[in-house]
């Protein structure tokens, strides 16, 4: 872990001119300093009562619901709606989206708090200074267009850079013909319908002889395409795009290009047989738009990917990229957690001449955490007998065919389960394959029928079926008698642990991304208190797993 001092950040918002076009009801609620801490929307939806919308809250601005006139109001005070239905207040950087019924009239506005945030591009300054393409990734409301605005300033102000700004929106440099000192030096080019946009990226380029070009969201197959031909012109991309992180991008049909596309490509018998893997693979087919890459996680921790093509080339090959971990804590110092070598989900398992498994411990594959803790110094276990006490001493040793390792590594650890995977069938105590597969490789049958491994088949490729297929594989591995349950643990310092597991769960993932959650498996008393706990935050939930596997699920609204 490396940290180092930054410049403190300075943020200047003018939200004084956005609550000044509110109704009366609004700007008297939001009046107060603490009404406007990390505020960062406004809603107004006809007949319904005003909302402002802070990280992971929403609080009701007074009683009396929102009428057209106030609509209205609000609307004749604001510049003209573009085609993407934003609009803005000139000279400042809040955006104001409307919502419209099927005759064209406006029932609601979401009014967007703008904020130039001085001080925050220091997270990314010596990616700045190598000239590289960068690509910004995250999710709405964690700050790409506020961290895009102060790498257009410092690029243009600070390395003097000739600096074009793509404003579709005209979110970046504010609404109206001048631009917000936000952008610095840099020159704006504003967009007439957003569906222009491509067209505008590469004029600037043939018009206005920028080095860098600053873009927010790529969102097309034509973007993507403008912003290779800009990237091969020797012009710097600084761009965002849809995607929480690279892998999501890597799965993108439209928006791949921007890491470098993915291709099929058809492996010869004997390469196939190297790789240990299908003969149709996937990898990518050039070099990536962008060399580097960077997720936003939240405004202050980003995961930074100093080589996309690597990064690209490792997810493909079923392999965990490493990316370093920029943190910024509250004193304004930046910690840099540099990474480690990936972690590979398939390596070339070691020479076997013998089954003589289990009774062989793997240390260069990384062990996944049991459930519970081992009593250290057990003699091996016999291939008849997992030990006295009746519950297993290792992992289950498992060789996936056709089935994804990195579905079977997520399924692992997100479950904590007793399962190690291994690199061929005379390795493994069972084998988990997806039919299609199966029946594609009556080699492979054989060789598990030699070594007297068992088949376990499923479905599909699926992180369902995959979770499911290996709970019933350890459930086959429990003894006929197997001992009394080892009663729920009840002490109050559990409750809690568990409580508050459920708890910030629902308040960091379930409300605050809309995603659904599991928890960790517990007994059936705490999953009560946690569904309860659950049901105050007004979510559903139910219970998946069996035996001592048994969690509770937590849906969003």
């Amino acid at each position: 872990m490396i940290s180092a001092p930054i410049n403190p950040q300075r943020i200047t918002d003018d939200l004084d001119r956005l609550l000044e076009v509110l109704p009366d009801g609004v700007r008297q609620a939001l009046a107060p300093a603490e009404a406007r801490e990390q505020l960062l929307e406004v809603v107004l939806d006809l007949g319904r009562v005003p909302e402002a919308r802070y990280p992971g809250r929403a609080v009701s601005l007074g009683e009396a619901v929102v009428e057209r006139a106030d609509l209205a109001a609000v609307v004749e005070q604001l510049g003209a709606f573009g085609g993407d239905n934003r609009a803005g207040i000139e000279r400042t950087l809040h955006r104001i989206s409307a919502i419209r019924n099927r005759t064209g009239t406006i029932v609601g506005l979401t009014c967007r708090v703008g904020r130039a945030v001085f001080g925050t591009v220091a997270m990314v300054r010596d990616l700045m200074d190598s000239g590289q393409s960068l690509l910004l990734m995250g999710r709405p409301g964690v700050g790409k267009t506020t961290a895009l605005r102060e790498i257009a300033r410092v690029l243009a102000d600070e390395l003097g850079k000739r600096v074009v700004v793509i404003d579709t929106s005209n979110e970046i440099a504010g609404d109206g013909d001048i631009p917000h000192p936000a952008i610095g030096r840099a020159r704006r080019m504003q967009v007439a319908r957003p569906e222009l946009q491509h067209q505008v990226m590469i004029e600037a380029v043939e018009n206005h002889m920028p080095e860098v070009i600053v873009i927010d969201e790529i969102g097309t197959e034509l973007e993507a395409q403008a912003a290779r031909t800009i990237a091969e012109r020797g012009v710097m991309l600084v761009a965002t795009a849809h995607g929480n992180e690279l892998a999501n991008l890597v799965k993108n049909p439209t928006l791949s290009d921007l890491v470098g596309g993915i291709e099929s490509v058809t492996l010869g018998d004997e390469e196939a047989r190297r790789r240990r893997s299908q003969k149709t693979v996937l990898e990518r087919a050039a070099e990536p738009t962008f060399p580097l890459a960077v997720e936003m996680h939240s405004r202050n921790r980003w995961l930074v990917h100093r080589d996309v093509a690597r990064t690209v080339d490792l997810l493909l090959r079923g392999q965990l990229p490493r990316p370093q971990v920029r943190e910024l804590d509250g004193d304004g110092r930046l910690h840099l957690q540099e990474p480690s070598p990936p972690q590979a989900l398939s390596r070339p398992a070691p020479p076997a001449p013998e089954r003589s498994l289990a009774r062989r411990h793997h240390p260069h594959l990384a062990p996944v955490p049991l459930p519970d803790p081992v009593a250290p110094a057990q003699p091996a276990a016999s291939n008849d007998d997992e030990g006295a006490t009746g519950t297993p001493q290792r992992p289950l040793l498992l060789f996936g065919v056709g089935v994804s390792a990195l579905l079977l590594e997520q399924a692992i650890r997100s479950r904590r389960l007793p399962v190690q995977c291994v690199e061929s069938v005379e390795e493994a105590d069972v084998v988990l394959a997806l039919r299609q597969q199966l029946g594609q490789q009556p080699e492979l049958r054989r060789r598990a029928q030699q070594a007297g491994v068992p088949i376990l088949v499923i479905k599909a490729d699926t992180l369902p079926q995959v979770q499911r297929g290996l709970e019933r594989l350890l459930k086959r591995r429990e003894p006929a008698d197997p001992p009394p349950a080892e009663p729920a643990r009840s002490g109050p310092d559990d409750d809690l642990a568990a409580l508050e597991e459920c708890r910030l769960a629902v308040e960091q993932l379930v409300l605050a991304k809309g995603q659904p959650v599991e928890l960790l498996p517990r007994s059936e008393r705490v999953r009560r208190l946690q569904a309860e706990l659950a049901a105050h935050y007004q979510l559903a939930s139910a219970e998946f797993g069996s035996g001592r596997q048994q969690r509770l699920r937590i849906f969003p609204r």
